[in-house]
């Protein structure tokens, strides 16, 4: 090595830069993020033994923790938001549910919309139970 090409000696340690280095750790990172995502992929169980989570659905909509719409595609299921996906196999879903008779035996009240934008948690500390 000539003089005029010494190095400071914290060069070694560090890697340039690239477009090619920098391309595979957005990747990395964009594939990290979207594997955590949980989508509401949801189950009905015949038996609450069976379930992760009870829920109990009300009449009305201001009675209910969560208020849940019931989307036609696996893709558009949402990420704890109250988007629901029903799956066919107990086996495809992130949670299975069992639908209770009594509130009392609840973990969550749920109320059916018919519109997506009405979507969501009116009962924020009970957001846990679908995680």
């Amino acid at each position: 090595m000539l003089p005029s090409e010494k190095r400071n000696k914290h060069q070694n340690y560090f890697m340039p830069l690239t477009n090619k280095t920098v391309s595979t750790a957005l990747i990395f990172f964009l594939s990290f993020a979207f594997s955590s995502v949980k989508a509401q992929l949801v189950f009905s169980t015949k038996y609450a033994s069976d379930a992760n989570v009870k829920v109990y659905v009300t009449k009305y909509k201001s009675d209910a923790d969560l208020v849940v719409y019931k989307c036609k595609y696996k893709s558009d299921a949402g990420d704890n938001n109250g988007v629901w996906f029903f799956t066919e196999y107990s086996s495809d879903s992130k949670k299975k549910i069992y639908f209770t008779d009594y509130k009392s035996d609840a973990d969550i009240t749920i109320y059916f919309t018919e519109y997506k934008s009405d979507a969501g948690w009116q009962n924020n500390s009970k957001k846990h139970v679908m995680y």
